[in-house]
């Protein structure tokens, strides 16, 4: 399979949107309600024409064979001064095991560094195993902090922290 990772551009937003609610209603709907996923499922869709428009962060695209199939969207911490945080990290099933999501997590790392940080965080479900196992094995550490995320069905999940050195 040939990969290429991209910066997400204004035109993206509808495939970024497929990407996330495709990995989102695999790996997190299982969580909620089956109406509530649903919506949540939906929202996904929608939501990255804003997030590219006007861009804080960065997003980048991964392909597999030209065939989008996972995005990062990274910048600087929104709870922790002076480091870096991957705010979503998404691959699309169909994606799953090809090597495209570890390509794109090395690249993210390497901008990262690239950018001047030598830290960085991210937050994940603490009952999503894969997706701690994928963060482990690209160089994370869970940190021991958990926090409670309400997705807006008032029904909090505890999420854990992981972090690497740049």
């Amino acid at each position: 399979m040939v990969i290429t990772i991209r910066h997400a551009t204004i035109e993206d937003g509808d495939v970024l949107g497929e990407i996330h609610a495709d990995s989102w209603a695999v790996a997190y709907a299982p969580f909620f309600d089956p109406a509530f996923a649903a919506g949540q499922v939906s929202s996904r869709r929608t939501r990255w024409h804003a997030r590219l428009s006007p861009l804080k962060d960065t997003i980048y695209l991964a392909e597999g064979d030209g065939r989008p199939l996972a995005l990062s969207w990274f910048g600087p911490s929104q709870t922790v001064n002076g480091i870096a945080e991957v705010h979503g990290f998404y691959a699309h099933p169909d994606g799953w095991g090809t090597g495209v999501a570890p390509a794109l997590m090395a690249a993210t790392l390497a901008q990262l560094k690239e950018d001047g940080f030598t830290r960085a965080h991210l937050w994940t479900l603490r009952d999503t195993p894969q997706s701690r196992r994928f963060y482990t094995k690209s160089g994370f550490a869970e940190t021991g902090a958990t926090r409670d995320h309400d997705f807006g069905d008032g029904r909090p999940l505890i999420q854990v922290e992981f972090s690497v050195d740049l």
